[in-house]
């Protein structure tokens, strides 16, 4: 997936498995985003996986909520 597919599916399963409303959880990726949390992902998309997305919405959800 690309990179923003990937944060897509990050936002979506923080709404999905934390019960966050969308709006919550786009804040969380996108100040996640902004202290460069998704870097890698960005410069190397092989990253950019459904798994790697359920480990990224767990630790961007346990830091930003």
């Amino acid at each position: 997936m690309t990179y923003e597919e990937h944060l897509d599916e990050v936002t979506t399963l923080i709404t999905e498995k934390y019960d966050v409303a969308d709006q919550a959880a786009i804040a969380m990726v996108m100040r996640a985003q902004a202290d460069d949390f998704f870097s890698g992902h960005d410069d190397d998309e092989s990253i950019c996986t459904l798994d790697r997305a359920y480990l990224d919405a767990k630790a961007v959800f346990k830091k930003y909520k």
